[in-house]
């Protein structure tokens, strides 16, 4: 097999931007993990975490670990693969086991109505697989909690049930041991959690579930040498400079067009905000659910586009915006586009490797989880709709049109508007039709984002990079709770205060957010849809999420 992965450019300034990187030898001192390529500042923080750059190779000795704990439990019947990981940890093996056309369960949030349809599954086959770096994080913690009692009610042993993916030396490796879960795998620990889609965190739950993840190290090992040359050819800095190469475009839009990867956006999305979005600066992603979305065809001077195709020869590209057509194998495209975000990094002058902002949401979430305080009174209730805005935005306003007009009056000409939308996203998948009505009404990139799980990936750029979002987000109160074992508050009490404690730092920091609670979801979902007169469904039924 031939990977013919590619990177076609159009559009003029990225020449000269891929020419300076190869004249500094950017792609063999990532492969060579040149810690300084960065600069002094990140030189510490990339000395551990360049590990990724091979991993097509250093994690092939896990694949017959994997095969047999899966031939094991096929045997017994346990077919029925649930994953709680976040971030890089589910998105990844979303995008892995949704183009390769098998079942994983993805349990990447904290609303109770997701959880309780996890829980409702049928549990006499299930294998939960728990992925944190640390076994800190709350929402895998919380879920594996709530897993521990379902099995142990239904008079399953616990313990037989979960498999552990986890850092060398965690704490979380230490409670595996103690407890006696089914099987821990070590990931390698020089990885970071947006550069993991090769490591265990990417491949167990995979290769679990049914996807042959010996062929994704196949693609990456295959394209390697391509990524790794000092050429004006190497596709990952034809996508770097794309990226990150042309002064005033910050804003990439990411679509599929006729490629079989499926989901891939999403993962690419979380990649690149993560790494660049820091510092005042970055590039933020825009993933759109097809070519017919708005900002392809907007002409606004601030984008440029990413596109992922089966051919770069027949990809439909628009005049006058710098873009990049991507073409090749899942693995091989993987590989490619963590090279370009690296080397998109060095361009922009920062460290892709840390994520100064992400803690915030979390410890403004902690803080109210133990406070617990009476929630903030809505200015104004208008049908299923709460509404609730930082200071000044809802001055004069009494309706939820008048809310989201006075919103929208606050986005600037390079802004971009981020929904977040903390919510069952299966059940309320519709809602994703507010995203496209939204870029057509303002003429700007809008993001969409199911929380808490996007808190793990754009909520770095929405906090740490260009200071020109405007941010609408949706919440709601499910009709039925689900307690977390062993601790004081229950799934909502956490998504409530992760939803209140991103839109505080959000605030503090100055960013205009509109808060519309439903009181009733399906009622308020519908009343949105009505409201922001989300007529063009044809891009939200698209095939790239």
């Amino acid at each position: 097999m031939t990977d013919n992965t590619t990177a076609k450019a159009y559009g003029e300034g990225w020449q000269d931007v891929v020419d300076r990187l190869v004249s500094e030898k950017i792609a063999s001192r990532i492969a060579a993990k040149d810690a300084k390529v960065w600069g002094p500042e990140a030189e510490s923080e990339a000395s551990i975490r360049l590990s990724w750059v091979d991993l097509y190779d250093s994690s092939r000795p896990l694949l017959a670990e994997i095969e047999a704990l899966q031939a094991d439990l096929r045997a017994e019947g346990l077919d029925r693969i649930v994953l709680a990981g976040m971030g890089g940890s589910s998105l990844a093996p979303e995008v892995i086991t949704r183009t390769a056309g098998v079942e994983l369960v993805v349990l990447d949030s904290t609303n109770p109505s997701v959880i309780a349809r996890a829980l409702a599954g049928d549990l006499q086959r299930t294998v939960l697989v728990v992925s944190s770096k640390s076994g800190g994080t709350v929402e895998t913690d919380s879920q594996r909690r709530a897993f521990v009692k379902a099995f142990t009610d239904a008079g399953i042993d616990a313990a037989s049930r979960i498999v552990v993916v986890t850092d060398p030396g965690s704490p979380f490796e230490k409670l595996a041991a103690d407890e006696g879960y089914r099987k821990t795998f070590l990931a390698d620990p020089h990885v970071g959690g947006r550069y993991s889609a090769l490591t265990a965190f990417g491949l167990v739950p995979s290769a679990l579930a049914g996807a042959d993840v010996a062929e994704l190290l196949d693609q990456a090992a295959e394209v390697a040498p391509a990524l790794q040359a000092d050429s004006p050819d190497n596709p990952a800095l034809v996508l770097a400079a794309v990226l990150a190469g042309s002064p005033g475009r910050d804003k990439a839009i990411i679509a599929a067009g006729g490629s079989s990867i499926v989901g891939f956006p999403d993962w690419a999305e979380q990649l690149i905000a993560e790494s660049t979005g820091k510092n005042g600066t970055g590039v933020l992603p825009v993933a759109v659910q097809s070519l017919k979305a708005p900002e392809l065809h907007s002409g606004a001077g601030d984008l440029v586009h990413t596109l992922l195709a089966a051919d770069a020869s027949s990809a439909s590209v628009a005049s006058g915006t710098p873009t990049v057509v991507t073409t090749g194998s899942l693995g091989a495209q993987m590989l490619l586009w963590e090279t370009a975000t690296a080397a998109a990094g060095y361009l922009l002058g920062i460290n892709p490797f840390d994520q100064p902002d992400v803690e915030s949401a979390k410890q403004a979430a902690r803080g109210l989880l133990d406070a617990q305080p009476e929630p903030e009174a809505a200015a104004f209730t208008d049908g299923a709709v709460e509404v609730r805005g930082t200071d000044g935005l809802l001055d004069g306003v009494d309706s939820v049109k008048g809310a989201v007009d006075a919103l929208l009056g606050q986005l600037a000409d390079d802004g971009y508007l981020a929904v977040m939308a903390y919510l069952d996203s299966e059940r309320d998948e519709s809602l994703v039709a507010i995203r496209p009505a939204l870029a057509e009404r303002t003429g700007r990139p809008v993001t969409f984002g199911w929380g808490p799980r996007f808190l793990h990936s754009t909520g770095q750029y929405h906090k740490g990079g260009h200071p020109q979002g405007v941010f609408l987000q949706i919440t709601t109160s499910e009709s039925t709770d689900v307690e977390i074992p062993d601790r004081p508050f229950s799934f909502g009490t956490l998504i409530s205060a992760q939803a209140a404690g991103d839109a505080g730092v959000l605030a503090e920091r100055g960013r205009p957010v509109l808060r519309l609670h439903l009181t009733d979801p399906q009622a308020g979902v519908q009343q949105l849809i009505s409201l922001l007169d989300a007529h063009d469904k044809s891009e939200a039924s698209g095939d790239d999420r």
